[in-house]
């Protein structure tokens, strides 16, 4: 049963060509992604920064309608984050991709009045602003829930929308410091450090897919929609393995070391003859005998310091040095060709520019090119995961502020020419 689904439209194929290195470029005169998985849905976007839009990019990569409520005149901060180039920010055109822009002032009643009318009309509403924003200006659950009883409301905020500090402001740097991440990331001896990436508003915005998915699911059974609620320090504690229980039950609190953990080894960074480093990954039993067969070193695996996980773990730095001492000896690319011939997990520490360069992610389609509406061309991740029959796509990147407004009004929430002239004079919508 899919009382709540929105219709499917007809749309056009993805037309998409090889530049003949096997990366794809995306023909960008389409509209929304077609044939994913997610092919029917629709969901509605509030919200700015990272967390909450890069959930909606996800569910737009795997063919969802996504329409992304800004406010006229400025839009998305994302849209001159980070660089710039011809005043659009470089990571717009990705984050945005196949969404459509809808701008619309939230802060007049006109404009949650149009917000209203399209929740009528969508699947899901995922939003990211501060806990009880939305209910004060009357779009929040138990109202649009009225007018749509299968709706499913997807929350994503700091520390969530209920306890003590549910009304506190919290980016993703601070849920990586309540969620204990950053007390276990760099190392010993220095302040807690953190990733080059925003990995709080991340690992937020796959729950929220995942939530969603959920509870779309769960709808089919029941008929009706939910809530869902993520706060970024839960998402980032949920990935914090055992430590809860290493501190609890053992007494033992994890800290930061550095690029190893310990009592795993080898598993480390270690150094090539042409100055590059390479991540071995030599911690399991056999794996660590494949090791030392391809460092024709075959007594390693017999010497009761290394003789199985725990031992190893022990001597950690003993290994490590004779590991390193071997790596030293080697340029990277033989390094690389000796550890794959003898099955053992290892690979150099990749920049954008390896990743652009490398065959694996061309075959795979990681790398997509597409043209921006700045008129660049932008490369940018391909689709995780992959689908066997319904694949995921880039059918469009980042649009304009507004560049759907007219279309989405008139189409989903029924405006007229009158009310259109009307909302457009106001102000309202751009």
């Amino acid at each position: 049963m899919q009382p709540y689904l929105s219709d499917p439209t007809d749309e056009p194929p993805i037309d998409r060509a090889s530049t003949g290195d096997g990366q794809i470029v995306y023909n960008l005169a389409m509209d929304a992604p077609t044939g994913g998985p997610l092919a029917g849905l629709r969901v509605l976007e509030l919200g700015n920064f990272i967390a909450g839009p890069f959930a909606g990019q996800l569910l737009g990569d795997y063919g969802a309608e996504v329409l992304k409520v800004e406010a006229p005149g400025q839009g998305d901060p994302m849209r001159t984050w980070g660089l710039t180039h011809r005043d659009e920010g470089l990571w717009w055109p990705a984050i945005a991709r196949n969404k459509r822009s809808v701008a619309i002032d939230l802060r007049a009643e006109p404009g949650r009045a149009l917000v209203r009318r399209l929740a009528r009309r969508v699947d899901v509403v995922l939003e990211n602003f501060t806990p009880g924003r939305l209910e004060e200006w009357g779009i929040g659950f138990g109202v649009l829930r009225q007018g749509n009883p299968g709706l499913v409301m997807v929350h994503v905020s700091g520390f969530g929308q209920t306890g003590p500090r549910s009304g506190d402001a919290g980016f993703g740097s601070i849920g990586e410091a309540m969620g204990g991440i950053r007390g276990t990331t760099g190392d010993p001896d220095r302040p807690p450090a953190r990733c080059g990436i925003s990995l709080g508003d991340a690992l937020a915005g796959l729950f929220a897919v995942v939530g969603t998915l959920a509870a779309v699911t769960e709808r089919q059974r029941s008929g009706i929609g939910q809530e869902v609620d993520v706060a970024i320090y839960e998402a980032v504690a949920a990935l914090m393995e055992s430590t809860l229980a290493d501190f609890d039950v053992a007494g033992v609190t994890r800290t930061r070391t550095g690029s190893v953990l310990p009592g795993v080894a080898p598993a480390n960074a270690y150094p090539t003859a042409d100055g590059s480093d390479v991540l071995i990954a030599g911690n399991a039993d056999s794996v660590f005998r494949r090791l030392c067969a391809a460092m024709g070193r075959p007594d390693l695996s017999d010497d009761p310091r290394f003789v199985d996980h725990p031992a190893r773990g022990r001597h950690m730095a003993e290994l490590d040095a004779v590991v390193a001492g071997w790596t030293a000896t080697l340029p990277t690319e033989a390094l690389l060709e000796a550890l794959s011939a003898n099955g053992v997990p290892a690979g150099r520490v990749y920049t954008a520019a390896d990743a652009l360069d490398d065959p694996h992610y061309r075959a795979r389609e990681m790398v997509v090119r597409a043209m921006s509406r700045a008129g660049y061309e932008v490369p940018m991740a391909g689709v995780v995961p992959k689908f066997s029959r319904t694949p995921g796509s880039v059918a469009d990147v980042g649009p304009r502020l507004g560049e759907h407004t007219e279309d989405v009004l008139r189409r989903l929430a029924g405006v007229t020419d009158t009310e259109w002239a009307s909302l457009l004079a106001a102000g309202t919508v751009a």
